[in-house]
């Protein structure tokens, strides 16, 4: 059975992406604006994130809240913390490509404890409880079962907050490239993170994330069985933001590629 914060995230989820698909037809009317070189938002962003607030204020009114469009907001020292992406995937979005989701984590001093992607287009709700296993749609998931690179299907995303890293992403991709079957790069790393936990993908990788990006999302693969770290082996949610996820096997094998091509910046904590 559900923990009962996961209840509340699905249920915010569910609202948050009921808003998202009322305006997916209407996507090019959409008013948009640009928070920082390439990194755009929308109103369907904010109208998202400002149900699920709502939401989780209902039943935790003590909680911190960190999201993507809002900023922090409640007690500065809370213990818990729920951290939010409304709309993983808005570049997708916005030209109709159907790959995003909804993103909602609660974490305690800093470490996941419950997390929830929602896909409102295919209907699948990812779930995690720590201790309790991954979930989707009510079904456990685990992470494949593969042991090297050798034939692994890798998902990755590229740098466009931090393009002074784009070389570094090209090494790493030719050096997984070298041992891998293929690569993915579909565009929404909660999404990314949630197939990589049911076993869809074996293993992904992406330069200079956001808590918002992967804190759901590494709940998931580690109750399904997986691992997460830096590029540097260093398990934990990196400060960086530069993140490898993957089972236990293939995130080995990914850090014994890359080792090789990295910049010293790229291994930093």
């Amino acid at each position: 059975m559900a923990r009962p914060a996961v209840t509340v995230a699905v249920r915010a989820a569910r609202a948050a992406g009921n808003i998202i698909l009322r305006y997916m037809n209407r996507a090019g009317n959409l008013i948009v604006t640009e928070k920082q070189h390439l990194d755009f938002a929308t109103e369907v962003d904010r109208q998202a994130e400002a149900e699920i607030v709502r939401e989780l204020r209902r039943a935790y009114p003590d909680h911190a809240i960190l999201g993507e469009e809002s900023g922090a907001s409640g007690k500065k020292n809370a213990r818990f913390t729920w951290v939010i992406d409304p709309l993983d995937g808005t570049h997708n979005y916005l030209r109709g490509i159907p790959q995003f989701a909804v993103s909602i984590a609660q974490l305690d001093r800093g470490e996941p404890q419950h997390g929830v992607i929602f896909d409102p287009l295919r209907d699948e709700i990812f779930s995690a409880s720590k201790g309790d296993g991954a979930f989707l749609n009510d079904r456990r998931i685990r992470v494949s079962k593969r042991e090297e690179l050798d034939g692994a299907l890798l998902a990755t995303g590229f740098p466009y907050r931090q393009r002074e890293h784009l070389d570094a992403q090209l090494d790493m991709t030719r050096a997984l490239l070298g041992k891998a079957e293929d690569l993915r790069r579909a565009g929404s790393a909660a999404l990314d993170l949630a197939w990589t936990a049911n076993g869809r993908l074996d293993g992904y990788f992406e330069i200079g994330l956001k808590p918002w990006d992967m804190a759901a999302g590494v709940l998931l693969v580690r109750e399904a069985g997986g691992r997460y770290c830096d590029f540097a082996g260093r398990d934990g949610i990196p400060a960086s933001g530069n993140l490898l996820a993957g089972n236990m096997h293939v995130v080995a094998s990914m850090i014994e590629a890359i080792a090789p091509v990295l910049p010293p910046a790229l291994l930093k904590p």
